[in-house]
């Protein structure tokens, strides 16, 4: 099944939830805040929950076999890396950027 991964929010330096991300499976089912978390064994995919009476957390939806939520976890995380990588390139870019701006204006100086 064709899985598009979005990642809507990235909090990759803020506490234990990473990102959130949104799903679209086959063009036929969208589901909206799915969470990359980071646990004790590293990154993990949380379904969307809601609290229950009991006052735990409970999945509204979730993967039926390992095989689709081995799926479903390989594309979060590779959305996920995917959008680490081009923030860290945005900021090289931008910190680039600011050195060949100030590289004029201290030659002319000297």
């Amino acid at each position: 099944m064709k899985i598009d991964v979005r990642i809507n929010s990235l909090t990759p330096d803020k506490g234990s939830i990473k990102a959130i991300a949104s799903a679209n499976f086959g063009d036929c089912l969208a589901v909206k805040g799915i969470k990359v978390m980071e646990g004790k064994n590293g990154l993990f995919v949380s379904m969307p929950s809601q609290k229950g009476k009991d006052g735990n957390y409970h999945d509204v939806c979730f993967p039926i076999t390992p095989e689709f939520r081995n799926q479903l976890n390989n594309a979060v995380e590779q959305a996920y890396n995917q959008a680490i990588s081009q923030l860290q390139e945005q900021k090289n870019v931008g910190f680039t950027q600011a050195e060949q701006s100030e590289a004029p204006a201290m030659g002319m100086s000297m």
